[in-house]
């Protein structure tokens, strides 16, 4: 369970170490360049402890960071402070120069909303307010005072049953992606919720449900891959394997003209490193961050993190659910090192006014001139290691990193090497060009439709829309032959 820990002697060390580090003054922070990294790894930070979340990324190597939580003063309240502390308001003067700070050092910040103890005490934001108009600005509030590109709602507990509240929160989001299109901002939504081994229960897919019939965009399910408080003996690691899988096949269902490769970039996990608030028998070892992390990687999930960065230490052996340290035997920030390499790719903001017009090609991969397309097809079942080149949809394509099922022109893991034509290095008597248009991952094509796509002509079956052509499980595409 994440939450939050609010004492009059926390607070007080909260607002001697902001003074102290100069945080109150009214600072601007820099502007966000670009969204976040596609993969990025992004602990939770306890923002109650006085610690400042800057000198955390530098002394563990965390620049990314998920700040929790936001939440009201009390419920029945609109404003959202951070622990809901009134002395920490959304203002640049409460940790405007960390954020300041962290960008400066490559990293980012993620606002995290609500969180166990405001979930149960109902001051999470959507369930303590009662106006979807007032919620939307709260979220506008916090993306413009800190000039951030996504935001974080951790539901859980009581928020879970608020059916209320869940509307409220996805209307809110709706109108607030609908602000962001309007004044040419990327604002991403991404939920926190509980999981059980084989996905989401029935509470945090109801979540989802909701979400889609409201018109909101979710971005991301990041599944909370510990408490589970079944009574089980876990081996953590295949659990968040497990859990991510289920996550996936409802992903499916909910999103059916995703690919699998898009169903699994909206897949997050955060972990308990160490013991957890279960115990011992719920225990995410070195081991198993090892085994996430090289699995995370190789699936092309797009989130990873942990509870809590403060915890990422070994000093209180034995001790589970702390809030400052693992539990178990470790070196300081062993997690982090071990998590922090999954963060890669870049992100160019999308224009999120017409998701399903494919983009432009400036080059034209008929043109006669271009060089032959020498490098084998891509394929979606293939590994590929960083300096391999592919070709797709009329274009040579390098990889810059491992990959497997990330389809070249739908994922920053290839360089668009440019445009090229002629015959396939595995079919010399294929015609010269591919003269239909590339398949685009984003286009709903009609059936009849026909494109090209890895070095071969595909007529649609019938209405499609994301499957890849030749790794679709629903024979959506029919091969034409060699082009």
């Amino acid at each position: 369970m994440l939450r939050t820990r609010r004492t009059a002697a926390l607070v007080a060390t909260a607002t001697a170490a902001l003074a102290a580090g100069g945080v109150l003054a009214a600072v601007a922070p820099a502007q966000a360049a670009t969204a976040l990294p596609p993969h990025v790894f992004a602990p939770f930070v306890e923002m109650w402890t006085g610690d400042s979340p800057a000198t955390l990324a530098t002394q563990s190597g965390a620049t990314y960071q998920t700040w929790a939580f936001l939440q009201a003063a009390q419920k029945g309240s609109c404003d959202v402070y951070w622990s809901g502390d009134t002395s920490l308001p959304v203002a640049s003067s409460s940790f405007g120069g960390d954020v300041t700070r962290i960008r400066a050092a490559g990293g980012d910040v993620i606002p995290s909303f609500g969180g166990y103890t405001a979930d149960n005490e109902g001051t999470e934001l959507a369930d303590s307010c009662t106006s979807v108009d007032s919620i939307a600005a709260t979220f506008e509030k916090v993306v413009t005072t800190y000039d951030v590109t996504r935001i974080d709602l951790d539901i859980e507990d009581n928020s879970l049953t608020n059916s209320a509240g869940i509307t409220r929160r996805n209307q809110a989001i709706k109108k607030v992606q609908d602000w962001a299109a309007a004044n040419g901002r990327t604002v991403q939504f991404q939920y926190t919720l509980p999981t059980t081994t084989d996905g989401l229960a029935d509470s945090g897919l109801a979540v989802l449900r909701n979400a889609v019939s409201n018109g909101a965009r979710v971005d991301l399910v990041n599944l909370m891959t510990f408490d589970y408080y079944d009574g089980q003996t876990h081996h953590m690691a295949d659990d968040t394997k497990s859990a991510a899988a289920g996550l996936v096949d409802q992903l499916r269902d909910l999103y059916p003209t995703k690919s699998d490769a898009q169903l699994w970039g909206m897949v997050g996990v955060t972990e308990m490193p160490g013991i957890d608030d279960y115990g011992a028998a719920e225990t995410f070892t070195t081991a198993d961050a090892t085994a996430v992390a090289s699995w995370a990687t190789q699936r092309g999930i797009g989130f990873l993190s942990f509870w809590a960065l403060q915890r990422d230490n070994g000093g209180c052996v034995g001790q589970g659910g702390s809030d400052s340290c693992s539990g178990i035997s470790q070196s300081t920030w062993q997690f982090t090192q071990t998590f922090k390499g999954f963060t890669s790719g870049t992100t160019t903001p999308t224009d999120p006014t017409d998701p399903t017009t494919p983009p432009t090609d400036p080059t034209d991969p008929t043109d006669p001139t271009s060089p032959a397309c020498t490098a084998a097809a891509w394929s979606s079942s293939a590994v590929y290691t960083g300096g391999q080149l592919v070709s797709s949809a009329g274009h040579t394509w390098k990889a810059k990193w491992w990959t497997q099922g990330e389809e070249p022109g739908s994922s920053d893991v290839w360089a668009d090497q440019g445009a090229c034509g002629g015959s396939s290095p595995t079919d010399p008597t294929s015609p010269a060009t591919c003269t239909a248009a590339a398949w685009s991952s984003q286009a709903a094509y009609s059936g009849g439709a026909t494109v090209s796509y890895g070095g071969h002509r595909w007529t649609a079956k019938w209405w499609t829309q994301g499957d890849v052509p030749g790794a679709n499980s629903q024979d959506v595409w029919s091969d034409a032959g060699t082009c």
